[in-house]
């Protein structure tokens, strides 16, 4: 596995190291042992699976208060999605910063978002998927969201005249924090 560093404080794009002959190719997708050379303690207990049917859906931004602050590592399995982080960490170097990148299902790249990062997505394609590992069971009491396009972090959207977005994502509020 390769590891690339981002500019958000504990968040990587992790690349598959592939063994590849004339059938194709083999990789790790997760090894513990590997994240822990990384001083990254990522245990999954729940993994969850997000489809989309059209085009420029946005899901997000979503997070688990503390104490259930969420690590996920997330891939694109069909399709493609512009995924989007924003630290909330208010110790954190890069508190209030955002990051897009851009996961396909013919990349096989990875996202890996710690804990107290809000996480949300737009789809580039239909009928898109994703696959994710989560460090934390959902609690719905501890569910929280920041609207999509809230001005305090500025997000560049990939820009599209149709945003598709569900009725409880766009009422979630500007960020206080």
């Amino acid at each position: 596995m390769i590891f690339n560093e981002t500019s958000i404080q504990g968040a990587y794009v992790i690349e598959i190291e592939k063994w590849q002959d004339e059938r194709g190719f083999f990789g790790r997708a997760f090894c513990e042992k590997e994240f822990a050379e990384q001083q990254l303690a990522f245990t999954s207990v729940q993994a969850n699976v997000g489809f989309s049917k059209k085009k420029y859906t946005v899901r997000g931004l979503h997070y688990q208060e503390s104490p259930y602050w969420e690590k996920k590592l997330v891939r694109c399995v069909r399709g493609s999605i512009f995924d989007v982080i924003v630290d909330l960490r208010p110790n954190s170097p890069t508190y209030k910063q955002w990051l897009g990148i851009e996961l396909t299902s013919k990349n096989y790249k990875h996202f890996y978002i710690p804990e107290g990062c809000a996480h949300g997505y737009q789809t580039l394609e239909d009928h898109t998927e994703i696959y994710y590992l989560v460090s934390e069971f959902y609690h719905p009491e501890a569910e929280r969201g920041i609207r999509w396009n809230d001005p305090t972090f500025g997000i560049k959207w990939k820009e599209t005249e149709e945003i598709i977005i569900s009725e409880k994502d766009r009422q979630w509020s500007d960020f206080t924090g």
